[in-house]
């Protein structure tokens, strides 16, 4: 009944079995640059009860020390998009959800509908105030798009499933949710000796379907003594 709301707490996808080697033929790279408004459309007008189609990714960045010691300190996040859920709105969407289900499906009375409802909002408004102070406060995600290139607070109050909301992280990220299961990988290297002074660092971390690229094509300008490298790695 509730598959029509998403929310900041959502849970991480389930662990995914990655190829043996995951550093033999990355598959073609999607193009880069805007997409198209029909695709910002289609994805902004894609039901969020769709069932997620994982997609694992490997980030590297690599350049001098302490460039890349100063981008990993400053892409530390809490890993959240502190949506401003109306709780008032959701408290609707629940009743009247629990009040259309058929006279002989619908185990509550009307009343009952409204404490439903009431429960739900008052539950959600919890994990809501817990989620967005999380923000600036927890580091826990190692790269977190929303501290290195923000959601407007205008496109926040719209809520994770509006379409405006939905195609501003389609153009401006490239996906429509944030990063899920971010690590930093083990023994993260370029594939090629790096030149004395510097470094390489390297992320992990699933997307429903899409890839990041956008995102990246506007973070990487403002680090331009780095190399950034983007790679979908999908599952055989």
């Amino acid at each position: 009944m509730t598959d029509a709301l998403r929310y900041p707490w959502d849970p991480e996808p389930a662990p995914v079995i990655m190829p043996a080697d995951p550093d033999a033929s990355p598959p073609a790279a999607k193009p880069r640059g805007r997409r198209p408004a029909s695709v910002t459309r289609s994805l902004a007008q894609r039901p969020s009860s769709t069932a997620p189609n994982w997609l694992y990714h490997h980030l590297t960045v690599c350049g001098p020390d302490e460039q890349v010691d100063a981008f990993a300190t400053a892409g530390r996040g809490a890993g959240v998009i502190p949506w401003r859920l109306d709780g008032a709105e959701v408290e609707g969407i629940v009743f009247h959800l629990a009040v259309a289900q058929p006279a002989h499906r619908r185990t509550l009375t009307i009343e009952g509908c409204r404490i439903l409802a009431r429960q739900f909002r008052e539950k959600v408004e919890t994990h809501q105030a817990r989620a967005a102070a999380l923000v600036g406060h927890s580091f826990a995600c190692p790269f977190d798009l929303h501290v290195l290139l923000p959601v407007p607070d205008e496109i926040l109050l719209l809520g994770p499933t509006h379409p405006r909301a939905l195609t501003w992280l389609a153009v401006h990220w490239g996906i429509t949710d944030r990063l899920r299961q971010v690590v930093v990988r083990d023994k993260a290297t370029t594939g090629r000796r790096l030149p004395e002074g510097h470094a390489v660092t390297s992320y992990g971390f699933f997307t429903d379907g899409e890839t990041p690229q956008a995102a990246i094509d506007a973070i990487a300008p403002r680090w331009p003594a780095l190399r950034f490298r983007l790679v979908a790695r999908p599952q055989d």
